[in-house]
């Protein structure tokens, strides 16, 4: 199957509180927690960039207007750095405003992400989108999202990331009946798992996991799945649940959206959901820059063999 629509568009789900950063989020958006020298989202907008989805789309929520002014050019402070000859900086200053064309919408009511990926869809259209959630950093030298638009250009419907993750943390994620993992060929000769998608059911108990395929934060879906969004009611903790839509749309014949598909992602993921995964976030990427890295790894071995 042949999907002819290019897909242009992404979606950002960040209207989050943060409240598991507070204080550091109070007056400013958990999205723009810096991870080494740059704010979490702008890693996230890259990725996208990078994969062509040029067109993007923040659901936003109150306190996010820091994330606006980030991607905003910042003429003054380009003039300062500009006369200073500090062309590093000023590289770096204007990386973020040639990332992409934009857009904002607020969520208005924080009532889950389904609810979120929702709110895109008057500027989503009737096209194939992807989605990409903030908390999940995929390294650079991967190329996962570009997996996943491959994938879902070729097979049709919707196409989800999923990792393989200890049995005993499954009920912290959606996870995926994968029918026993049976393989299909990549797009085009692509080495990446791809395995159909029979069912999907959010943070489910450890003994009543399908599977060990944890979902993590990317998506690239049929716009069929805004009609589903519609109907779904409102799920776990009140919210309307993107995994309980993708089980109805895995339920559906290709004619209609339907089908779900899984790329099984084996690269470098970095998680910025909770303060420690946060550090190890960091930690992890500054070891693996060429200006940190050799300083970092040195401190970090004497700074281990005197715990």
């Amino acid at each position: 199957m042949s999907n002819a629509t290019p897909i242009t568009k992404a979606v950002i789900p960040a209207a989050g509180l943060g409240t598991r950063f507070l204080p550091a989020t109070k007056a400013m958006p958990k999205e723009m927690l810096p991870v080494v020298d740059e704010p979490a989202i702008q890693y996230v907008v890259a990725e996208a960039s990078k994969a062509g989805l040029e067109d993007i789309l923040m659901i936003t929520g109150q306190n996010k207007r820091a994330m606006e002014d980030h991607f905003d050019r910042a003429p003054a402070l380009e003039a300062t750095l500009r006369d200073k000859g500090d062309e590093k900086k000023l590289a770096a200053v204007q990386k973020a405003t040639g990332l992409g064309d934009i857009h904002y919408v607020r969520q208005g009511q924080a009532l889950g992400l389904g609810h979120a990926v929702l709110c895109g869809k008057q500027h989503v259209g009737n096209e194939p989108f992807a989605v990409l959630l903030g908390d999940d950093l995929i390294d650079s030298r991967d190329t996962l999202l570009t997996t996943m638009l491959a994938t879902q250009q070729e097979l049709g419907g919707s196409v989800i990331a999923v990792m393989e993750v200890p049995q005993e943390k499954v009920s912290a994620y959606g996870v995926v009946d994968a029918g026993g993992k049976d393989k299909e060929p990549g797009p085009d000769g692509d080495p990446a798992q791809v395995v159909p998608v029979h069912r999907l059911v959010e943070k489910p108990p450890v003994d009543e996991a399908p599977s060990n395929l944890a979902i993590i934060g990317r998506y690239v879906l049929h716009p069929a799945i805004f009609e589903e969004l519609e109907r779904t009611p409102p799920g776990k903790g009140g919210e309307i649940q993107l995994t309980d839509a993708l089980q109805a749309m895995a339920a559906k014949p290709a004619a209609e959206g339907g089908g779900v598909h899984a790329v099984v992602f084996r690269g470098r993921r970095y998680d910025t959901g909770d303060k420690l995964s946060y550090i190890k976030a960091v930690v992890t990427l500054a070891v693996d820059r060429e200006d940190l890295g050799p300083d970092l790894r040195t401190w970090l071995k004497e700074f281990a063999q005197n715990l």
